[in-house]
């Protein structure tokens, strides 16, 4: 498997984890055949079964606890691990028919997404390929090596082309090989830092008014009301940054012809997040960028609107009014939910036991007897470990599927490149033998995924409008059309001030860790890995060998004080858990932080990961993750 040369963006790229890909597929792990449990949980023994065997057991259980405990017993936990909108959604037209909970898959950057809709509404981010022409660019929050490597071609682009390349980021990550200059800000402190740069923009008369008074609502109340609030001074103590970094920046980014901000998720992974998200848009809003060439701001693309999913999904197939369960608190669900219990647990593209915070509080409740608990997998898990019903799932070259993404403005039609291994069967696949095994007969369910992409692909929505349709039923990657030239918001405007919210200005505001005082001295951070996603390809020992152990990163004085050395094993400790780690110590890191990157597997000699160190306290908007926002302390191991 290698890279297209012909895909515009990509141009033959892939990252490390996705080149030999066909590892995985054949990887000597593969799930193969269903699974039953019969041993305890979490221990791994299972007997090979038939799929008839396997979908009779779930729907006689499903049927009884719906019949005993209320259909919302049942709860779906799916995510991402498949990113196509047949295969990532297929749970949800059968979830909907038999009224399960909901799930608010909220997991990764929804406080962000939320914080980009209170402000731009439907508004597409700024296009990466239009970065190339920015004379200063900043990469904001984001360790692009790791998970956008693509965009790293706009980045040399810009170099090469004699511009700038600013990052900024709580601890000096692989990324920073890439820029000019790197500035460490104390972890969520990132809206505070925007907020101080417009305070300059504004002392030093480089807003563009005219702009701002045509295309945004609200900016004289943030002149007026928040900006005071963040002279040098103080935006220098909230950031940690020295006031002349300050200034530098805020002059840096008003003298520059065309401004781009790459945002990654780690801003909006804190109590705060919405508030960071919406701070730094007002960034190219106070200057006009986003009318430049070159210049904008990019979070995601937000290209949900392209391909209508109504007649897939099937919202209308609810039977009534269903509780909604936050994907962050899957251990407050299993364990403490009422009214009724969630009795069964779907789990599909996802590995809530190693991914989900508070993986102390996720495991205890995965081990209840009481809970049937059905995984749909390519691997043995962390979580299908503790399943009572396994089936074997395909990879992304064994199944068909429409894809779009959020990180360029290209989507792309897949056919199997060859047939599912073993007797896997895509997560559609599976939804339908359920769908028929739980006497469902409606129409949804008698359609196939190349079916359901041709009724998709048929309604057009302007995303779509002067796409070559024929090229992308071929196969080959073609670029959607962005809508542009207005602002998809209520107003018709940037919206500096959403009087429809409870914090109608962008403000700062602080994190938990910063509310929780100083009870425990280090702020983690978990950090993305380059050789991992998340808990994926832990099936690939190449990768693995070159992730290492589960490492924890501290500063060279954080060390010193608690008489730690490199090399040396160490627990992290806080409320939710202990830890253990290898200790690295390294100048990249600042006084005062701790740096855990990637997911580790329990059944790779951990007894937990980082996640066992991480809270379900949720982020100001969008129900999303904080896993950026916890405090804990170290000590070496016994």
């Amino acid at each position: 498997m290698r890279g297209d040369p012909e895909h515009e963006y990509t141009r033959g790229t892939l990252c490390p984890k996705v080149n030999g890909f066909e590892r995985t597929v054949h990887a000597p792990g593969r799930l193969l055949h269903p699974l039953i449990r019969t041993g305890p949980k979490g221990q791994g023994a299972f007997r090979r079964a038939s799929w008839d065997e396997a979908v009779a057991l779930i729907a006689q259980r499903w049927q009884a606890l719906i019949a005993a405990h209320g259909r919302e017993c049942l709860l779906p936990y799916t995510y991402a691990g498949t990113m196509g909108l047949i295969q990532r959604n297929a749970q949800e037209p059968l979830m909907h028919r038999l009224g399960a909970s909901l799930l608010d898959r909220t997991i990764c950057t929804s406080a962000q997404n939320a914080g980009w809709e209170q402000m731009m509404g439907h508004t597409p981010g700024s296009d990466p390929e239009e970065a190339v022409h920015s004379d200063l660019l900043f990469l904001w929050g984001i360790n692009a090596l790791a998970t956008n490597i693509h965009f790293l071609t706009q980045v040399k682009a810009v170099k090469r082309n004699g511009g700038q390349v600013f990052l900024i980021d709580t601890h000096r990550q692989a990324t920073a090989a890439h820029a000019d200059r790197v500035f460490l800000v104390r972890p969520g402190s990132d809206g505070a830092l925007a907020l101080g740069m417009l305070h300059l923009l504004v002392r030093e008369k480089r807003v563009d008014r005219a702009y701002l008074a045509r295309e945004a609502l609200g900016w004289d109340e943030l002149e007026r009301q928040v900006l005071p609030e963040h002279p040098p001074e103080r935006t220098a103590a909230l950031t940690g940054l020295s006031v002349e970094d300050v200034v530098f920046l805020a002059r840096s980014y008003g003298n520059a012809r065309a401004p781009f901000i790459r945002l990654g998720g780690a801003p909006s992974r804190y109590g705060n997040g919405g508030l960071n998200t919406r701070a730094l848009i007002c960034l190219p809003t106070a200057v006009g960028a986003w009318a430049k060439k070159g210049g904008g701001l990019l979070s995601s693309t937000n290209t949900g609107g392209a391909f209508d999913l109504r007649s897939f999904v099937r919202p209308d197939l609810l039977p009534g009014r269903t509780r909604t369960v936050n994907m962050n608190r899957l251990g407050h669900a299993l364990n403490e939910l009422d009214g009724p219990r969630v009795m069964s647990l779907f789990v599909a593209s996802s590995n809530p036991a190693a991914v989900a915070p508070d993986q102390n509080a996720v495991l205890r409740g995965l081990g209840r007897e009481d809970l049937f608990t059905v995984v749909h997998e390519r691997f043995m898990t962390d979580t299908a470990l503790y399943g009572d019903v396994v089936l074997p799932a395909p990879t992304m070259l064994e199944t068909a599927d429409l894809y779009r993404a959020y990180g360029h403005f290209y989507a792309q039609r897949v056919r199997p490149v060859i047939p599912p291994l073993g007797e896997s069967r895509s997560n559609w696949e599976t939804i339908q033998a359920l769908a028929r095994a739980m006497g469902l007969t409606d129409e949804v369910f008698q359609l196939s995924a190349d079916e359901h992409i041709d009724l998709m692909l048929s309604k057009r929505t302007p995303w779509l409008d002067g796409v070559d349709l024929d090229a992308l039923n071929r196969g080959e990657a073609v670029k959607l059309n962005v809508p542009r030239g207005k602002w998809l918001t209520p107003s018709g405007r940037i919206e500096i001030k959403n009087e429809r919210l409870p914090e109608p200005l962008p403000r700062h505001r602080p994190t938990h860790a910063d509310q929780d005082g100083d009870a425990l001295p280090l702020r983690l951070q978990t950090a993305p890995a380059l050789y991992r996603l998340n808990s994926s390809f832990t099936e690939r020992a190449e990768l693995s060998k070159k992730l290492g152990p589960q490492t924890l990163r501290l500063s060279p004085a954080d060390a010193a004080v608690r008489g730690l050395t490199s090399g040396q094993r160490v627990t992290g400790f806080n409320a939710q858990g202990e830890v253990s780690f290898v200790l690295e110590v390294t100048d990249a890191i600042p006084s005062g932080i701790a740096v855990a990157e990637g997911v580790h597997s329990i059944q790779q000699g951990n007894a937990r990961n980082v996640n066992g160190l991480t809270s379900q306290r949720l982020a100001d908007t969008g129900g999303g993750s904080t896993f950026y926002d916890n405090r804990i302390d170290v000590r070496a191991e016994a």
